[in-house]
C-alpha cells in the first residue's frame, strides 16, 4: 500500500472541522474513456473491505427453519415466506425495507419469490438478495457482508462508497482504498487508465485527492 493513500487520508482527517458526530469517511472516484450509457461497462462491484466500514450495516435475511433461527444472532432482522408475501401487498412497505437495509440474503428456494414479489423493488436499487446456498453458512455470510460495500456506478462517471470512519486510524482507511482502487484497475476495460482521480472526504469536510 502507498504511503500516498495514507498521506492524503490523514490530510482528510487533520482538515475536517470538529463535529460533536462519529463522521462517515467517504471516496469519489472519477471515471474516464468509458461508455457507460453500455451497461457491462459500469462498475457494480461488492467489495470486502479489510479494516470494515466503521459503520453498522444493516442486513436482512429471508429464511426458513434452522438457518433463520441461527440468522436471528446475526442479522437485523430475519423474514420468513409470509412476511415476503405481505410485502408483495404493500408497495410502500417493500420501499422502506429496500432504502433502510444495505444488503439482502435470501435462501436460494425463496428467491422466486424474492423475484416476485419484490423485484421491481429491488431490482431497480441494485438490491437484489445474495442467495444463500444449502451448504453456505448464513452467519459467515451475514458478517462478512457486514464489511462489505457496494461500488456502483451506473451511468454517472463519478460515483461514491464508504471507506470508513472518521474515528478509524489513517492507515486502516488507507487498507480500504488500496483494497478498492485495486479491484477497480483490475476490473475497468482499461485499468488505471480509466481511473481520472479518486478524492477522499469526511462527511462534512474538504476532499483531498488520493494520488495515483
Amino acid at each position: 500500500m502507498a504511503d500516498t493513500i495514507v498521506d492524503a487520508v490523514s490530510r482528510a482527517l487533520d482538515e475536517a472541522p470538529g463535529r460533536n458526530f462519529r463522521e462517515t469517511v467517504d471516496l469519489a472516484v472519477n471515471l474516464r474513456d468509458l461508455d457507460l450509457n453500455d451497461p457491462s461497462k459500469r462498475v457494480d462491484e461488492s467489495i470486502v473491505l479489510p479494516s470494515g466500514t466503521g459503520q453498522d450495516t444493516q442486513i436482512v435475511v429471508f429464511a426458513t427453519g434452522e438457518t433463520a433461527l441461527r440468522a436471528e444472532d446475526v442479522a437485523d432482522e430475519v423474514l420468513g415466506p409470509d412476511e415476503l408475501e405481505d410485502f408483495g401487498d404493500d408497495t410502500d412497505a417493500a420501499k422502506d425495507l429496500a432504502d433502510e437495509t444495505d444488503f439482502f440474503v435470501a435462501e436460494a428456494g425463496l428467491m422466486q419469490d424474492i423475484g416476485r414479489y419484490l423485484g421491481t423493488v429491488l431490482g431497480p436499487r441494485g438490491k437484489m438478495p445474495t442467495p444463500l446456498q444449502p451448504d453456505d453458512d448464513v452467519v459467515e455470510t451475514v458478517n462478512r457482508m457486514k464489511n462489505t460495500v457496494q461500488l456502483r456506478s451506473r451511468d454517472r462517471r463519478t460515483f461514491h462508497t464508504r471507506v470508513g470512519a472518521d474515528d478509524m486510524t489513517p492507515d486502516e482507511i488507507a487498507e480500504n482504498i488500496d483494497v478498492i482502487v485495486r479491484r477497480l484497475e483490475a476490473t475497468l476495460e482499461k485499468g488505471p487508465l480509466n481511473i481520472d482521480s479518486v478524492y477522499v472526504k469526511t462527511t462534512m469536510g474538504p476532499s483531498v485527492e488520493v494520488p495515483e
